[in-house]
This record gives C-alpha cells, sequence and structure tokens, in this order.
C-alpha cells in the first residue's frame, strides 16, 4: 500500500471542482500539491484554501493543450519537491449540443454542431491529458518515482445525447488505462506506475447546483440514491486508487447507481 503522506500529486483543472477537491483531501492526509489551471485569480484562490489546510502548494497557469505548458507543469514538480507520485489531469469542459437539429415543423436541419465546439472540447479534455501525462511519466521515469494516473471518464462516456464531443472524449478516458497498463507492462514499468480512471456520475459541484431546480430536480429522480455525488466522495475513491497497488489498468464508476437509458 502507498502512502499520501510527503507524496506529490500533480494536479491539473486544481483550480475548482473535482480538482481543487482532490487537491485538499491530499494536503490533509499530509501530501504536497501542484495545481495547475489556466486562470491565475482561481490558482490564487485555490493556493490561499490549501495553505489554510497546512498544504505544502505549488500553482503553475497552465494551458493543457500546449505542449511547452505541459513541460514547464511538469518540471516545476520536480523542482519544487522532486518527484511526482499522483498525475490527475482533470482539466475539462463542455461545450454541448446535438450533431445536427432539424426544424420542427419543416423537418429541415437549421442548427448543428461546429467543428470548433467540437474540436474545443477535444483539444481540451483528450489532447490535453495525452500531453499533462505524457510530461509527467518521462519525469515519473527519470527520477524514479512511484505512483498512479488517474483520469477522469464520465458516465457520460457510455453515450449521452448532446455530448458527442464531451462523450467521446470521456470514452477515450476509459480505454488509456488499458492502453498504458500495457505499454509499462512492456517495459517493466507497471509495478511502479499504474493508470486507472474514475468515472462520476452527477456531481455536486458549484457549477451544478447552480442548475435550474427543476432540471436538477429531472436529473436526481434517474439517481437511485437520490442525491448527486458529493467531490469529497470522489477524492475518497482517488486516495484509495492511488494507496491500493493492486488496482490498475480499469475504470472506477461512482455514480449512485446512475444508469443511463436509451435517451442518455
Amino acid at each position: 500500500m502507498l502512502e499520501i503522506k510527503d507524496a506529490v500529486a500533480v494536479i491539473t483543472g486544481g483550480g475548482g471542482g473535482i480538482g481543487l477537491e482532490i487537491a485538499k483531501y491530499w494536503v490533509r492526509k499530509g501530501g504536497k500539491v501542484v495545481i495547475a489551471d489556466i486562470a491565475q485569480p482561481l490558482l490564487d484562490q485555490a493556493e490561499t484554501e490549501l495553505k489554510a489546510l497546512g498544504g505544502d502548494v505549488a500553482t503553475v497557469v497552465c494551458n493543457v493543450t500546449r505542449e511547452e505548458d505541459n513541460a514547464a507543469l511538469a518540471d516545476v514538480a520536480i523542482e519544487r519537491f522532486g518527484k511526482i507520485n499522483l498525475i490527475a489531469p482533470f482539466a475539462g469542459i463542455i461545450k454541448d449540443g446535438m450533431l445536427v437539429s432539424p426544424d420542427r415543423e419543416t423537418g429541415k436541419v437549421t442548427r448543428k454542431m461546429s467543428l470548433d465546439q467540437f474540436r474545443a472540447v477535444i483539444d481540451i479534455n483528450l489532447t490535453g491529458v495525452f500531453l499533462t501525462v505524457r510530461e509527467c511519466v518521462e519525469q515519473m521515469i527519470n527520477h524514479n518515482c512511484k505512483g498512479l494516473i488517474c483520469l477522469v471518464s464520465s458516465t457520460g462516456s457510455l453515450g449521452t445525447a448532446g455530448q458527442i464531443n464531451y462523450a467521446s472524449s470521456k470514452a477515450a478516458m476509459s480505454v488509456i488505462p488499458k492502453v498504458l497498463t500495457a505499454e509499462f507492462f512492456r517495459r517493466g514499468l507497471a509495478d511502479k506506475i499504474r493508470c486507472v480512471a474514475v468515472a462520476p456520475g452527477y456531481v455536486g459541484t458549484a457549477m451544478v447546483k447552480g442548475m435550474d431546480q427543476k432540471a436538477l430536480d429531472q436529473i436526481l429522480a434517474d439517481v437511485p440514491i437520490g442525491r448527486l455525488i458529493d467531490p469529497a466522495e470522489v477524492a475518497s475513491l482517488i486516495g484509495e486508487l492511488y494507496r491500493n497497488e493492486a488496482l490498475a489498468g480499469d475504470v472506477f464508476y461512482i455514480h449512485g447507481g446512475l444508469r443511463l437509458g436509451s435517451r442518455g
């Protein structure tokens, strides 16, 4: 079993949401964190909150779609703390929309998802993860680090209408752990660097809680436990995945029993 105390976590999307919750969990357990986000004000606020918990924190402004930003992020972790033990590339966005939207009266298509709308989500949610993981794993290998890559998938990866961009990116997160585990196995690294993914359902982030109450009630009607998943519950699962070295190459769902119907 691995210990979190003094272990170093690199977290993108760390300025808020699940990323910040993981960082809080990590420092409460005695770990050290490098948090990255695109917006400095978010990082400043997150740093204040983490230091109030006694955390040893480094912050990096990072556009995860840029190779040089990800390389700099990994470098900061090594320069500041000397190692990387958890890679949590949780930066992500949504830009929902139907592939095509026919008019109800004429039956002709009047709107469709734009290429920019599709590409923006893929660039951050998929390419960004690839770059963060690649640069951090390089440093883990070169500095003889032991630990975990934890990706974030989603129940949306099972196929949610109106999210062909987001669902595709999260489906990719479900297969990457298998690919990387096989690659590490071939290279004799699988006992040192593991890869998994967590797949949350509807999580009670500020964004979700700020939804229209009627829409939120409709969501909760499909969740067997009758409530949103607490971000702290997701962070706790990630902590257990890190500690338990037998867990590798798989996706771990945390959704309160949610199952998507045929309409998504």
